[in-house]
């Protein structure tokens, strides 16, 4: 069987997109996600976004998120603007999304800038998950014997966040992949080192669950972002510089809004 799939970008993070909305194809189990992720097997990717039919009348789709690993998760906000421009080919360019994290909003604007709704962030260690006593701004994870400070919540998955003085310098891939797994994460966590440069502005670097290290990670943008207002240091408008480039993110009191542009790679089709 051929599948058709769209190759994207949003600021670097390699999103394929699957649409299937006028077929019955079942989603792939997840030894097949992983050989499409595979750049030696498939197409390669960092996440896919499968969309398909909305149940809601007022919804344009519906969408699951898949890591590279065939890992299934809850949101992936730089997949969620690749399917929001995908879909405004089709004319609106305000869209209403359905998502494994609940109901999204999504605007396309000019310049392929896309900017979509990622809720509110949510801080109840149960709901994130986190084991932990009871809720608080910052946590000490105890990781190989050091103590690691760390902001923890869920912006529809969940978030570790680590401020660091020299993002260049922080040791992503060893200390994100302990944390990733730790056992306080039952259903384990992306981890982000942010570097705060001034009020409005931050350098940021995550380790992605079941991805590594990506050039973006959109909700770990905004994740960033409300460990940082809570803790003083940031404004609530604020520009995010990743590897892949920039994204801006917007604390405002009905949810965090992520805008950034994205860019069309390839069309294709792979047999499974």
């Amino acid at each position: 069987m051929q599948l058709s799939y769209v190759k994207m970008h949003g600021t670097g993070n390699q999103i394929l997109v699957i649409d299937q909305r006028g077929t019955e194809v079942d989603v792939p189990a997840a030894d097949i996600v992983r050989r499409l992720g595979d750049p030696a097997t498939g197409p390669g990717f960092d996440q896919l976004m499968w969309i398909m039919p909305a149940t809601d009348a007022d919804a344009t789709a519906a969408y699951r998120v898949f890591n590279a690993d065939g890992s299934e998760v809850e949101q992936c906000g730089n997949g969620l603007r690749c399917v929001a421009w995908w879909l405004s080919r089709e004319g609106p360019e305000t869209l209403v999304l359905q998502s494994p994290a609940g109901r999204v909003d999504a605007r396309v604007l000019e310049d392929a800038r896309v900017s979509v709704s990622m809720g509110a962030p949510e801080f109840e260690p149960p709901r994130i998950p986190f084991d932990a006593a009871a809720r608080a701004d910052r946590y000490t994870i105890d990781v190989d014997g050091d103590a690691v400070d760390a902001a923890v919540l869920s912006m529809g998955n969940p978030h570790c966040v680590l401020t660091v003085d020299n993002v260049a310098e922080a040791p992503v891939e060893r200390l994100g992949a302990l944390l990733e797994s730790h056992e306080r994460f039952p259903q384990k966590t992306n981890v982000g080192f942010m570097q705060v440069l001034d009020a409005s502005r931050i350098a940021l670097r995550v380790f992605e669950r079941g991805v590594g290290e990506t050039a973006a990670c959109g909700t770990g943008a905004c994740a960033a972002v409300v460990a940082g207002v809570l803790n003083g240091d940031l404004e609530r408008d604020v520009t995010v510089r990743v590897p892949g480039g920039e994204l801006v993110v917007s604390w405002q009191p009905d949810a965090v809004w992520l805008t950034g542009q994205v860019e069309l790679i390839n069309e294709g089709s792979i047999e499974l």
